[in-house]
């Protein structure tokens, strides 16, 4: 499976809510646009849903085809899914904006110094850490083998996802002192 092919994990289905079949949607994504009527997930369960209502303000969602709450029973629990392709297509980013996918995999660089390679993003409250697997020559002078570091404007200088760069001040700090 390519990167492009492989599952992307949006929004996770929690409980039943009312008679019709509604279901509470816990979205893992930055983007609630992409739940709108009409719109298809895959799940873990290898089911395609199509949403047929989506009310933002009480986080509810209705699937086509599961609009009682006995039918609905069988989604609790279900992760939502989509690829790298889809989540292009149906997202829109601003101006020095990126999708997870393209910071995942970026080498963190401070002046001309590689500190390591994202492996992951974790969000704790409104702030994305990355999460930064050190550089084996760090590694081998004692430091740490994994730290955190911010995605805000204090430690990022610039990312290029193209070159699959991310410009980095004070991370070395950061990094000596996890």
């Amino acid at each position: 499976m390519s990167k492009k092919d492989a599952p992307i994990e949006v929004a996770q289905i929690g409980r039943l809510v009312g008679l019709r079949g509604e279901l509470k949607l816990h979205i893992h994504s930055d983007f609630p646009e992409q739940f709108s009527p009409g719109s298809k997930f895959d799940t873990q369960k290898k089911m395609t849903l199509e949403i047929a209502s989506y009310n933002a303000k009480r986080g509810l969602v209705l699937f086509r085809g599961y609009e009682s709450r006995e039918s609905a029973a069988c989604l609790v629990n279900s992760f939502l899914l989509t690829t790298m392709e889809d989540t292009l297509e149906a997202c829109e980013l601003e101006d020095d904006e990126f999708f997870w996918f393209d910071i995942i995999g970026c080498k963190v660089e401070e002046d001309g110094i590689v500190l390591g390679e994202v492996s992951e993003l974790e969000r704790i409250g409104d702030t994305d850490y990355l999460v930064i697997r050190t550089e084996k020559t760090l590694v081998d002078k004692k430091l740490s083998k994994t730290f955190f570091l911010p995605y805000i404007d204090r430690y990022i200088v610039s990312t290029n996802k193209d070159e699959k760069v991310i410009y980095v001040k004070d991370g070395l700090e950061l990094l000596e002192n996890s």
